[in-house]
């Protein structure tokens, strides 16, 4: 065979293959969104169970969390006590709850979602900090009369080095470890982070300093993540603030920025179900508003758009149009900028005040 001749069956027969072998196409279901109400509420049922589902084998959720408290601090203008539960799953979670000293016995309270970010000594301490937010959140918030209750997730902060390969092991590998061990017994890493928050929220609405109808969640990037989740499976969250992480996973697909999101959060069968619209509509009729820089890598503005669209329509089906917000900030990368947090601030103001 003639060189002329190899090089047109390379170009003709043997390249297509790899290029499909590399972008193997595919379709996450549409969300369905009837007419009626009554139509909706069986949907939105089918959505919820199925996500739960698909977060895997998880331990029963305690029905009373059996918290143990360390220790109290006076900050002057708000108490820090620090405490710790057993999650059921062989891990101490511990964490912060915060109560403004304003006189009052009952607060609106916040649940205050970390980051990731890679810092992985940060964890619950980022309320303390100005780290990658414009003010800090436990002054800021207890001054404006919040109770605040943050925890470290899984190898974050107190927890970093309790993981599968021992206290020598931290960070990344850790993460990876973890997300390994937890596959293996049948369920992700994020669902487990998620069981963990919902435990938390468990104690949080048991306090008797909360006024319990009114409890918010918020966070940026992994927090935002885990403040949507959280709307979405538990109905006695009021109302939410999520920053930077509103990520529909098809165009993070599409445009080849799976690299954009660490190991932990990604669910084993999400995609055969629905994309992100399914979750984030489960929190209708309540109020949540999404903040995101047009430029930031995780969450593809394409992708976004699709998300407003679906989950408008959803409002809208429950005379609750004004409920769902979602702001596009151009030239913006994945920040929280002092916009963002006032906004997050006046929200909170609104919505729980």
């Amino acid at each position: 065979m003639t060189l002329p001749k190899r090089i047109f069956l390379v170009l003709t027969f043997f390249l297509p293959l790899c290029t499909f072998a590399q972008t193997p196409e595919f379709a996450t279901p549409d969300l369905y969104i009837p007419n009626t109400m009554d139509e909706w509420q069986k949907q939105r049922k089918s959505i919820r169970e199925t996500l739960i589902k698909i977060m895997g084998d998880l331990p029963p959720r305690p029905k009373k969390s059996a918290v143990r408290l360390l220790k109290g601090e006076d900050k002057g203008t708000y108490r820090v006590e620090k405490f710790a539960f057993e999650n059921g799953a062989g891990a101490l979670v511990p964490g912060y709850f915060l109560t403004p000293k304003n006189g009052k016995s009952k607060h609106p309270a916040i649940f205050y979602c970390h980051w990731h970010g890679g810092n992985y000594d940060l964890g619950k301490q980022e309320i303390f900090t100005t780290h990658h937010t414009p003010q800090i959140p436990a002054q800021v918030l207890t001054d404006l009369g919040y109770a605040v209750m943050v925890i470290d997730a899984y190898g974050f902060g107190e927890r970093s080095g309790k993981g599968p390969g021992g206290p020598q092991e931290t960070g990344p590998a850790e993460e990876l470890s973890a997300s390994k061990y937890e596959l293996w017994m049948g369920r992700s890493l994020w669902a487990m982070m998620v069981r963990d928050d919902l435990m938390a929220l468990d104690y949080l609405f048991s306090r008797p300093e909360i006024d319990s109808t009114r409890v918010a969640v918020t966070g940026i990037s992994m927090g935002a993540t885990r403040s949507w989740w959280l709307m979405a499976l538990d109905e006695r969250i009021k109302t939410g603030v999520a920053v930077d992480c509103l990520t529909r996973y098809e165009e993070l697909i599409a445009e080849q920025k799976l690299k954009a999101h660490g190991i932990y959060y990604f669910v084993p069968g999400f995609l055969k179900y629905f994309d992100t619209e399914a979750v984030i509509s489960l929190i209708a009729p309540r109020p949540i508003l999404f903040m995101t820089g047009d430029q930031d890598d995780g969450s593809p503005v394409s992708g976004i758009k699709k998300i407003e669209e679906a989950v408008q329509k959803v409002y809208n089906l429950n005379q609750a149009s004004e409920n769902f917000q979602s702001i596009i900030y151009p030239h913006t990368g994945h920040v929280y900028t002092a916009d963002m947090w006032d906004k997050m601030t006046k929200w909170m103001g609104v919505h729980l005040k």
